[in-house]
């Protein structure tokens, strides 16, 4: 990640609402992000291309073209962490973004302290997106040279599958998988909807070796209708 000028990364916001985007810039900048602003999908793209942004906000809802659109469109040529706002009944819009190669996604109408998590979260993950062998999340350290996983200093014997699934997560952590991210990442090849029990049966096998209570996990967080998100324990 880059450091700009006023010791923070630099955002580029593409939304077409004034109000919002004055508000994202005056709350940003005062936690010392560098702020540049789009007010429609092709201008985003050509600020995208030029500002070489730490990370976007990007509202699905834009004057001149789909939200959807202009993320695959910058995702032809860039890996920039990209936040996406939603609205709260379209579902089907967070999983198609997901999908899509956002990061993550933020709920209008939302918190800027939600929003700046998800930002943190972010940029932490490109950061450290240079693979370390040992991960570490409180008391559960998982050993990807050995596949080996430790809760509280003891070995946690998982299945083939198990391990995948886990593994997958957490080298994600903090983002939301899609239910059909994690059913190709992990089984590979195409799968539907109709697939999803498999995964759900999974999840439940790790809440129970890796939870003290799995119907309030602490690791695995449930994001209903969409995937799952592993918590990453700051």
């Amino acid at each position: 990640m880059t450091i700009h000028s006023g010791g923070g990364a630099r955002i580029l916001i593409i939304d077409d609402e004034p109000q919002i985007r004055k508000l994202l810039k005056v709350t940003l900048q005062a936690h010392r992000f560098d702020i540049h602003e789009a007010e429609a999908g092709e201008a985003g793209i050509y600020q995208a291309s030029i500002v070489h942004p730490d990370l976007i906000v990007l509202d699905l809802g834009l004057p001149d073209m789909s939200g959807m659109d202009v993320l695959r469109r910058i995702r032809e040529w860039s890996s920039v962490p990209i936040i996406v706002l939603t609205a709260k009944e379209r579902e089907e819009d967070k999983i198609a973004a997901l999908d899509g190669g956002a990061d993550d996604y933020v709920t209008k109408p939302f918190g800027m302290g939600e929003l700046l998590a998800r930002i943190r979260v972010a940029l932490r993950h490109v950061a450290s997106s240079v693979q370390e062998p040992v991960l570490r999340f409180g008391p559960l350290v998982i050993d990807l040279a050995q596949r080996l996983v430790e809760l509280d200093g003891s070995r946690v014997k998982l299945t083939p599958t198990e391990y995948d699934l886990l593994k997958t997560l957490a080298t994600n952590a903090g983002k939301v998988m899609t239910q059909r991210q994690l059913l190709q990442q992990v089984w590979g090849g195409h799968h539907y909807e109709s697939d999803s029990h498999y995964l759900r049966i999974y999840i439940g096998h790790l809440r129970k070796k890796l939870e003290e209570d799995p119907t309030r996990p602490r690791f695995i967080e449930t994001e209903p209708g969409i995937g799952y998100r592993f918590l990453s324990q700051d």
